[in-house]
């Protein structure tokens, strides 16, 4: 069955004006107090969540390992100066030699690899970091999924040239501790479906405390958990749906 990153133009069917802002407001949340001027997105896909950083003034640079991604995140950043390389984030060789304020792995991509290369990924983008620098990432609530094992994940409808797209996700917890996300969307007209795009990603889920104690084991220092979008305050954080973690490097 296909990946979803291989339709960049079915991935950005929930992406607009509306989500634009809030990504926009979340990095002025995680911003917020910190001499970050230069952010490396080492997942940074179609670029949906890290474009809206230009706006703040932050040199914005990125890779990923789908170049159907980067294409449309090229498309999307028509007008910027974005730097985009095309990497697996378990192999940064592309941005040797280079520091910035700071790198992060967006959008939930660190748990497509196993725990193991989850940590050995860390180190690569810590190599990256500049001294007094942040490294940054953002997954799921593992933890509250493994927990409660809900099966089902629903979104808002979209609305896009008279269509009316239905996307729900469907999580299968595999024996071997592994997570299957089955990616449903329905498009339809006139209270008739015409179109249905299904998709499979697989992940391996990983505890927020294993990226805190790898940080903490690199040195990192002024660790943060928040919600995505940073700027939501959650009654209950171990309830939240996605967690944001950030920490600085020592000078």
């Amino acid at each position: 069955m296909a990946g979803i990153y291989d339709r960049a133009d079915i991935y950005d069917l929930i992406e607009d004006e509306g989500r634009y802002e809030m990504y926009r407001r979340h990095w002025e949340a995680v911003l917020n107090g910190k001499n970050i001027h230069s952010l490396l997105d080492v997942s940074i896909g179609s670029g949906s969540m890290t474009l809206p950083l230009t706006d703040l003034g932050v040199t914005l640079s990125g890779s990923d390992l789908s170049r159907t991604m980067l294409e449309k995140c090229a498309g999307k950043a028509a007008g910027k100066h974005v730097e985009l390389q095309c990497s697996d984030f378990r192999t940064l060789d592309c941005w040797a030699g280079r520091q910035f304020d700071c790198v992060a792995s967006t959008g939930n991509s660190l748990p497509y690899v196993t725990n193991a290369d989850v940590e050995k990924t860390l180190e690569g983008m810590d190599a990256l970091v500049a001294p007094g620098g942040y490294l940054y990432a953002d997954i799921r609530n593992w933890d509250w999924m493994l927990r409660e094992k809900p099966r089902f994940y629903t979104y808002n409808p979209i609305f896009r040239d008279g269509n009316r797209i239905n996307f729900v996700q469907l999580w299968d917890y595999n024996p071997d501790g592994t997570m299957t996300f089955n990616l449903l969307f329905t498009f339809e007209k006139d209270n008739r479906v015409f179109q249905k795009e299904i998709f499979e990603e697989h992940y391996h889920p990983i505890s927020r405390h294993l990226i805190l104690e790898k940080l903490a084991q690199m040195g990192y220092v002024d660790m943060e958990v928040m919600r995505l979008p940073a700027f939501a305050r959650a009654a209950d954080l171990e309830k939240a749906d996605w967690h944001t973690i950030i920490a600085r490097k020592p000078l």
